[in-house]
């Protein structure tokens, strides 16, 4: 990836016309992702559809949640999203509900852009799979440490540890 594509990139609220290609996007995400910890029957069965429907349905949900894309050349490559805390017992009163980018834009910088653009320097929590380094990594030099919360996350029939990161 060159520097000047990722210089030229864009961050903008997410659009009802990119409910396609971010079901797109978010599945191959999910697969550079959690392929280590979920089976490849359950990761093949991941439907580039549904979750044009899921981003159809999370784009409804009002004003109180910040939904943004990447691009870069026109192109969706990342997305985030955030809002109310979800938990009955959150540690926090807002929540980033989920951060993606594509395997050959991470390190550039983009992660970075669309978490400032969805929480800043607010406070908040967010869950994350206990076996995903990168991701600690990049929460952590974010401010945010582990509460010591942990939960089994249902995931397309299986089942992820995740633990709980409070900034």
């Amino acid at each position: 990836m060159s520097t000047n594509a990722v210089a030229e990139a864009v961050i903008r609220p997410v659009r009802d016309v990119d409910a396609e290609a971010l079901g797109r996007v978010h599945a191959k995400c999910w697969h550079q992702t959690y392929d280590h910890l979920i089976s490849e029957a359950t990761l093949a069965n991941l439907s580039p559809r549904r979750m044009a429907e899921l981003w159809t349905h999370w784009m409804s949900q009002g004003p109180d949640h910040h939904l943004y894309v990447a691009l870069v050349s026109g192109e969706i490559v990342g997305f985030v999203g955030s809002g109310p805390a979800r938990d009955e017992d959150a540690p926090r009163e807002r929540e980033l509900y989920f951060l993606y980018l594509l395997e050959e834009f991470q390190g550039t910088g983009l992660g970075q852009q669309l978490f400032e653009a969805a929480c800043d320097a607010r406070p908040g929590y967010l869950w994350v799979a206990e076996d995903n380094p990168r991701a600690h990594g990049f929460y952590k030099r974010n401010g945010f440490v582990p509460d010591g919360a942990t939960q089994l996350q249902p995931f397309l029939g299986e089942e992820i540890k995740e633990v709980r990161l409070v900034r």
